[in-house]
């Protein structure tokens, strides 16, 4: 089963396992935005994103082609300047299947609005990991990463770690490379506490260790049981929410509880909506508070 297998691949990470794709990613580009524009450019750097993000090897793991990640890349372009300049959006999205069910779990719904770089049609989108090359690959790169990161957190404790380093280096790279202002937004260490920089940095901080190994458990412990015990998974699901709310006591509006929240509003409604009157109590309480925005859905779980 995959759930399985992905868990094997990630103790495997760093043992020189022959390397192979692990991603299968749809990139879909909106430029209706931008009026009198060479649409053709943004058909040529969709290709080019499709072809860097499937076909370029992020780690020594070895996937099969049914194991590879799914995900989804959406990029609105908002602008472009006469000097090429490319001001966008980007929609990252990835999930991975449930043990024993033909359901895809999401793991990463995050919107990127600090998406700005500088292209040319037909530009190669390289990456060289021991230097910064063009803020595009640096973005693309980082993302990549990010989405295996949480894929293998969600097959071991914390097993995203080496993948979230990468995420860390590519951000101290680019904060020391010389880009152009526009291009520097989303790795800013400070002025955004919804950027890049703000997410990785929260992933490798000590501080929200429990909140990784819950990511862990609410996929393997909980997710990963409900074909056989429904009652158990939910119930494992239901019990380590408790690590948002002091996460969010701690540190309110905390990035990472954000996006897992983003991820997984929708799925949590569903699961609980045939909870126990207790479980129900509980989790309604818990994702009110750290998340007040979208306590009528919350509420639906109640219904």
């Amino acid at each position: 089963m995959k759930a399985v297998s992905r868990f094997i691949i990630s103790l495997l990470m760093l043992c020189g396992s022959v390397s192979a794709q692990e991603l299968r990613c749809t990139v879909n580009i909106n430029a209706d935005k931008v009026d009198g524009s060479n649409k053709q450019m943004f058909q040529t750097l969709q290709q080019a994103i499709t072809d860097y993000v499937n076909n370029s090897r992020f780690t020594t793991l070895t996937f099969t082609e049914q194991e590879r990640i799914e995900c989804s890349m959406m990029m609105i372009v908002n602008s472009v300047t006469n000097e090429g300049m490319v001001n966008a959006s980007l929609q990252v999205q990835s999930r991975r299947p449930v043990y024993g069910t033909s359901y895809a779990s999401p793991l990463i719904n995050i919107k990127d609005d600090d998406c700005s770089f500088l292209y040319q049609e037909f530009d190669r989108i390289e990456f060289q990991p021991t230097q910064f090359t063009t803020n595009l690959a640096a973005i693309l790169t980082y993302y990549c990463y990010l989405i295996l990161g949480y894929d293998l957190d969600s097959y071991s404790r914390q097993g995203g770690s080496p993948c979230f380093q990468q995420c860390e280096n590519i951000v101290s790279a680019a904060q020391s490379a010389s880009i152009e202002k526009d291009e520097l937004s989303g790795w800013k260490a400070f002025g955004n506490n919804r950027n890049r920089y703000t997410l990785i940095n929260n992933l490798m901080d000590g501080a929200f260790s429990d909140y990784r190994n819950y990511f862990y458990e609410y996929h393997r412990l909980g997710l990963d049981v409900m074909s056989k015990n429904v009652a158990n998974g939910r119930a494992k699901i239901a019990s380590g929410l408790t690590v948002l709310r002091e996460v969010y006591k701690a540190r309110p509006a905390t990035y990472v509880i954000a996006t897992f929240l983003d991820a997984k509003n929708d799925e949590l409604v569903q699961i609980f909506k045939k909870g126990t009157d207790s479980e129900k109590k509980s989790v309604v309480d818990i994702l009110s508070a750290v998340d007040p925005t979208r306590m009528e859905s919350y509420e639906k779980i109640n219904e």
